[in-house]
């Protein structure tokens, strides 16, 4: 009777085992397309054996599920994900300074931009007005000067544009990142209460995801914790996460930009910031779309202050010393945005200089040289626009080719990281099976011993026990 009551428990453990791997099994099929799910595996362990009569009984089987989790795995596809997001943020942006200017993937001359054909017609027209000085081209000068200022103004305040909508994505961002902490600190709070030891199945998934998602948006540090606990910092070490504890991020207006406050004590880390969407967009505004207003505040500047002092050298058309055709700041910065006609008077462009009459050229001819004096620099104007968009075609070009490789690599650990824990659907059909028809086997033994145990407690007489 021992034996026989033994065996019914062996048989209900392994009926009780098979329904935890037929459950387990349920819930990967169910969960295949949930964002962040692990494929659970079902281990099964003997129970320990006990000594009865003198000989060892075993107390039959058990199953436990355990997720499919590479913790290093993850870890570094949560870090190819930050220089990934990074990258395709830099690349977004610098796509909208490409198209400011007109240049495209297959096009980055200068002379193919509207800002360099302006550029080209306005000492077109200086060298007409050299050519033959009257009312017509001197009236050409002032068309040709008003579109190539409005060109330098327009291109400039598209910059600004770009960088107060990075601005806004800045703000849109810490929010967002501030909405995971959260979640992932209370996450932590629940995985310390319910599995402080061991794997958490379903909640450590949704934290996984969560810092995934966490990932897409900043630069993160990830430190495993006691009690299955997990520590965020940002790249330079703010803490974001620290057990149950979330600390958010903030932001403030310095100067008219966007700052990024973290950590215990607000630290400003708009500067040192790197990872993620964030990371990208910080680097976008604050180094490569300053370089470029630079540069065109520099050539606009040139343009204009060469202009002016040649002019000043000349005589109007009234016989008056020349006047500046520019109005500019006084530097060059800011001086794209600045830069207007100072006048509507065809009459002011100073075609002649001192002692020649009204018809007369000298200073025309002046005028339409700067076309190749070296004013930004060592450099032409032309050749420095033409620099200037190079630079600008490259960097985006680099920030494609960059983004191309990083989203090659992520592909790659996330494929490696899936054929760990993904759910494939022919295992799970091999597996369903195999734990039906170990439960249908466990199912026969129970109901054979039932029946012996009958028979043995009617003294094997065939009757009805209930």
């Amino acid at each position: 009777m021992g034996t026989l009551t033994s065996l019914l428990n062996i048989s209900s453990e392994a009926l009780l085992a098979d329904q935890v791997a037929l459950n387990a099994t349920a819930n990967n099929v169910a969960n295949q397309n949930t964002p962040g799910y692990t494929d659970e595996v079902v281990n099964f362990q003997s129970g320990d054996a006990v000594s009865l009569s003198g000989g060892s009984q075993s107390a039959g089987v058990t199953a436990t599920v355990v997720s499919q989790r590479d913790r290093v795995l993850e870890q570094r596809v949560q870090q190819q994900t930050q220089v990934e997001s990074q990258s395709s943020a830099l690349q977004s942006a610098l796509q909208q300074v490409e198209n400011i200017f007109g240049l495209s993937s297959s096009s980055t001359s200068a002379g193919s931009t509207q800002l360099g054909t302006d550029m080209n017609s306005f000492f077109s027209s200086l060298s007409a007005l050299a050519s033959s000085p009257s009312d017509t081209t001197q009236q050409a000068v002032l068309s040709a000067a008003t579109t190539l200022a409005g060109d330098f103004n327009s291109a400039s305040n598209q910059l600004s544009q770009v960088s107060s909508s990075l601005n806004q994505q800045v703000v849109s961002d810490v929010g967002q990142v501030n909405s995971l902490t959260t979640t992932i600190a209370s996450l932590n709070s629940q995985i310390a209460s319910i599995s402080p030891d061991a794997d958490a199945g379903t909640l450590e998934d949704q934290r996984q995801e969560a810092i995934a998602q966490l990932s897409q948006l900043v630069g993160l540090d990830q430190i495993s914790t006691p009690q299955n606990g997990i520590t965020l910092t940002t790249s330079n070490g703010a803490v974001l996460v620290s057990g149950s504890q979330a600390v958010p991020m903030s932001t403030t207006q310095i100067g008219g930009t966007t700052h990024i406050l973290a950590g215990v004590g607000n630290q400003d880390v708009t500067s040192t910031l790197t990872g993620g969407d964030l990371g990208g967009v910080l680097q976008a505004r604050d180094q490569e779309i300053p370089s470029y207003s630079s540069a065109l505040d520099s050539l606009a500047y040139a343009i204009g202050t060469q202009v002016n002092q040649q002019n000043e050298q000349g005589v109007d058309g009234s016989g008056n010393p020349g006047q500046a055709l520019f109005t500019l700041s006084a530097s060059a910065t800011g001086a794209a945005a600045a830069i207007q006609v100072a006048t509507t008077n065809p009459q002011a462009v100073a075609s002649a200089s001192t002692g020649e009459g009204s018809a007369g050229n000298t200073n025309a001819t002046a005028l339409a040289g700067l076309s190749t004096v070296n004013m930004v620099g060592s450099q032409t104007a032309s050749g420095f626009l033409a620099s200037f968009l190079g630079q600008i075609g490259s960097d985006a070009a680099g920030a494609t080719t960059n983004n191309t490789a990083q989203q090659a690599t992520l592909t790659q650990l996330t494929t490696q990281r899936d054929s760990l824990s993904g759910v494939s659907l022919d295992e799970e059909a091999s597996n369903l099976t195999q734990y039906q028809r170990s439960y249908q086997a466990a199912s026969q033994v129970f109901t054979i011993v039932d029946s012996l145990m009958a028979s043995a407690i009617n003294l094997g007489t065939e009757t009805t026990v209930t």
